[in-house]
């Protein structure tokens, strides 16, 4: 497992990762193919983040280990199969506050894929591909994007302020 990094401003130690409330775990998986990589707009079917451009998400359920979470949602989300994907890369483990202040633990990823088309559930109404430096250009995506897209190497991270009961997750 990867060592847990505190995202930028939020001030939680590295400690906080056992601190964690039950139901405050999520993977997040940036999709890449070739040199770009798949931003996906949330559904406005969803409660939370509709609307909003993101990676690949979904809370941890119970028994399942990040790998496995994080093929479930990429299966659920993309259409995308284990032999679609020619490597899953994880990346750091993070620890992020919501707007009340409350800590998050996100399990990163990076699935490498051979497939340029994808397939999105009612949890996404859209997805592009662009290159990692563009994704700033979204400028309506989820305030913790950039923190994965920088745990996973694809983009420095911006410092955002966080929406008050909006889950990392979901």
């Amino acid at each position: 497992m990867s060592a847990i990094e505190t995202a930028s401003g939020v001030g939680f130690s590295s400690h906080a990762a056992r601190d964690i409330p039950p139901g405050h775990t999520v993977i997040a998986a940036v999709v890449q193919w070739r040199d770009k990589i798949a931003l996906f707009r949330r559904s406005r079917n969803l409660g939370h983040d509709s609307g909003l451009w993101h990676c690949i998400t979904g809370f941890m359920e119970a028994g399942a280990t990040p790998e496995q979470q994080t093929l479930e949602e990429l299966f659920e989300e993309t259409g995308l199969e284990p032999k679609d994907l020619l490597r899953l890369l994880p990346g750091p483990d993070l620890v992020v506050a919501d707007g009340l202040g409350n800590p998050w633990l996100i399990h990163t990823f990076t699935a490498l894929t051979s497939r340029r088309r994808l397939k999105v559930n009612w949890e996404n109404d859209a997805y592009r591909w662009t290159a990692p430096h563009k994704a700033k250009r979204f400028a309506n995506r989820v305030v913790w994007l950039d923190n994965v897209l920088d745990a996973t190497g694809h983009v420095p991270a911006i410092a955002s302020a966080y929406d008050p009961g909006r889950p990392p997750g979901g």
